[in-house]
C-alpha cells in the first residue's frame, strides 16, 4: 500500500465530518476527499440523464468516467464541487440529493466502480478522507481513523440550522425522519455498512461545539501523526 498518510473520518450525516475534514485539510496542507459527494454527484448525473436510481448498469457506466473536480475550500467554507464544468456545490447539499445518493450507495457495482476512483485521491503530502467507509474499506490501512457520532436529534437540529442559513426551505420533523431513514439504510446495507473500523477512535460530538471537536481531533493528529504536523 501507499506510504502517503491518510486520515479517515467516518460517521453519519450531521456529526460535523465536512467541517472537520475541511479544517484538517487546510491546517495540514493535505488533499481532501469528500466521498459522499461522489454519490451525490452520481445522483445529480442520474437526474440529468433521466436514469432511475436502481438502474445499476447505467449508473456504473457514468461512475467509470465521472467528470468531477474538488477545489480546496477556503477557511470556513464548503468544498467547491465542479461536475462537467458546472459548480454544483449547493445542489449536492440538499436533503433530496442526499437521499437519492443513499439509494445509489447501496448498489454493489456502483461502490466497486467508485473504489479505485476514491483511492486516486491519495496523493502527497497526505489525504483527509471524509465518508462512511473510508476507514473500513477504502483506506483500511489509514494510520488515523476517526468515527464521529452524535444523537439523531442533535444532528437534525444542526442540519436544519445549516440548511436554513443557506436559504433552503426545510421542515425539522421531516428532516429528522429523513436522517433516521438514511441511517437505517446506510447501516443495514450489505456492502460497506456504516460502522466504525475496529481501530477507529470514536468521538461523540453531541455536546461539543465545533471548536471543541476541532481541538480534540487536532490533538489526535499530533499524537498519531507527529511528522505530518508542524507549527
Amino acid at each position: 500500500m501507499s506510504d502517503i498518510p491518510v486520515i479517515a473520518v467516518d460517521g453519519p450525516s450531521g456529526t460535523g465530518k465536512g467541517t472537520i475534514c475541511s479544517h484538517l485539510a487546510t491546517w495540514l496542507g493535505w488533499h481532501l476527499l469528500d466521498s459522499g459527494a461522489l454519490y451525490r454527484i452520481l445522483a445529480i448525473a442520474a437526474e440529468k440523464y433521466e436514469l432511475e436510481l436502481n438502474n445499476e448498469s447505467a449508473i456504473v457506466e457514468i461512475a467509470g468516467s465521472l467528470d468531477v473536480e474538488f477545489q480546496q475550500p477556503q477557511p470556513g467554507k464548503d468544498i467547491t464541487v465542479i461536475f462537467e464544468g458546472d459548480d454544483i456545490s449547493q445542489k449536492i447539499r440538499t436533503e433530496e440529493c442526499g437521499n437519492s445518493a443513499s439509494q445509489i450507495a447501496v448498489l454493489p457495482q456502483v461502490r466497486t466502480a467508485l473504489l479505485d476512483r476514491q483511492r486516486q485521491f491519495q496523493q502527497a503530502p497526505g489525504l483527509v478522507a471524509d465518508g462512511r467507509d473510508m476507514g473500513t474499506v477504502v483506506f483500511s490501512d489509514a494510520p488515523l481513523k476517526i468515527y464521529l457520532i452524535a444523537s439523531a436529534e442533535e444532528r437534525a437540529k444542526r442540519r436544519y440550522k445549516q440548511l436554513k442559513q443557506k436559504g433552503f426551505n426545510v421542515n425539522l420533523p421531516r428532516l429528522a425522519a429523513e436522517i433516521a431513514e438514511r441511517d437505517t439504510r446506510d447501516s443495514q446495507r450489505t456492502i460497506s455498512p456504516l460502522k466504525p473500523a475496529d481501530d477507529a477512535i470514536v468521538v461523540d460530538t453531541t455536546t461539543l461545539d465545533i471548536s471543541e471537536v476541532i481541538k480534540k481531533i487536532e490533538n489526535l493528529v499530533q499524537e498519531t501523526l507527529p511528522d505530518a504536523y508542524s507549527t
